[in-house]
């Protein structure tokens, strides 16, 4: 199976993201500091599970909000120079190991990361694509605070396998 979403990602030290989808619109994955929170337009519910609960996802948000050290957090690094001056850095995240064998960030000249892929041990691939890429820019108080839709109920989700 393939599918491509895109959208708008926030950053914010310390640990805050925000993706507002536009493909598929509607849809927002937002990470308060504390709490991820996931809502599709149209869904029952939206779903919340605690941030320390998302080993998965918090190391690649770690990764572009330079919270880590590579030498850390991936074993068997390597890298690999790719076109215009970019590189390719490759390991397997510590305490993924039975889930994730390779994760690779792809790094331009300037040092920002243009791309994450993820290989788990089914064979899936997830990679992420970075462009257009604006640093430093005002965002709005509230941003990272999620307020669910009138009369859609919260559920707790459950943690990746």
């Amino acid at each position: 199976m393939r599918r491509s979403e895109s959208g708008t990602l926030l950053l914010q030290k310390p640990g805050r993201m925000r993706w507002d989808y536009t493909s598929p619109a509607g849809k927002i994955f937002l990470l308060d500091g504390k709490y991820a929170w996931f809502y599709s337009q149209g869904d029952p519910h939206v779903q919340r599970i605690a941030a320390k609960q998302l080993d998965d996802l918090r190391s690649p948000l770690r990764f572009l909000l330079g919270h880590t050290e590579l030498e850390k957090e991936l074993v068997h690094l390597t890298m690999a120079a790719t076109e215009n001056g970019a590189f390719t850095l490759s390991g397997q995240p510590k305490g993924l190991e039975k889930r994730v064998p390779r994760m690779s960030l792809t790094v331009n000249a300037d040092g920002a990361i243009t791309g994450i892929e993820i290989e788990e041990s089914d064979g899936a691939i997830t990679r992420f694509t970075f462009g257009n890429e604006q640093t430093n820019v005002p965002i709005p108080q509230g941003t990272f605070h999620f307020t669910p839709p009138a009369g859609i109920p919260v559920v707790n989700a459950l943690p990746p396998v």
